[in-house]
């Protein structure tokens, strides 16, 4: 039983680090629960401080994520219609472009990066704030990118000491 919660442990590890990139999967939170099926195993896991500490930052950064982007439009000028916007354009690169066999290039990477940036410069051009569109657009765009990053740097700690644990 102890390999089947090891194989989970790194299957969960691999799909926190894609679900880092991709928008919808929670990422931090199935890496964490890497960390949580290791310690089901026959291995030394994880304290259940550092495991508590994880869960923590993991719980942190999925709400970041959610945050930053709209911090970015706001920041960069942008108003409420931008921030919604930023959040429509998410919505449809991730969910609709793919139902109608639109993919905008590898993996939909294209639309993951761009749905942000062209939703904040409708919803801003819509709310008529011409001349900020732009700028609150690439505000949005930046911010979606930290809160990537954010979690793609949490997803490959974890699957680091979870390497490190299996060694």
């Amino acid at each position: 039983m102890s390999t089947v919660f090891i194989i989970i442990a790194v299957l969960c590890a691999i799909v926190g680090i894609v679900g880092s990139i991709v928008p919808g999967l929670p990422g931090p939170p199935i890496s964490w629960v890497a960390m949580l099926m290791l310690n089901f195993s026959a291995l030394e896991g994880f304290s259940t401080t550092m495991l508590v500490v994880f869960a923590i930052v993991a719980a942190i950064i999925t709400v970041l994520d959610y945050v930053v982007p709209i911090w970015g439009t706001t920041k960069f000028g942008g108003t409420k219609a931008g921030a919604k916007g930023s959040t429509w354009g998410l919505v449809v690169s991730v969910l609709v472009l793919p139902l109608l066999g639109i993919t905008l290039g590898p993996f939909g990477i294209i639309g993951i990066l761009g749905g942000p940036f062209v939703g904040a410069y409708i919803g801003e051009m819509q709310a008529g704030n011409k001349d900020n569109a732009m700028r609150a657009a690439f505000g949005s765009f930046l911010g979606f990118l930290a809160g990537t990053f954010m979690k793609l740097v949490y997803g490959i700690v974890v699957l680091v000491l979870l390497i490190v644990a299996l060694f």
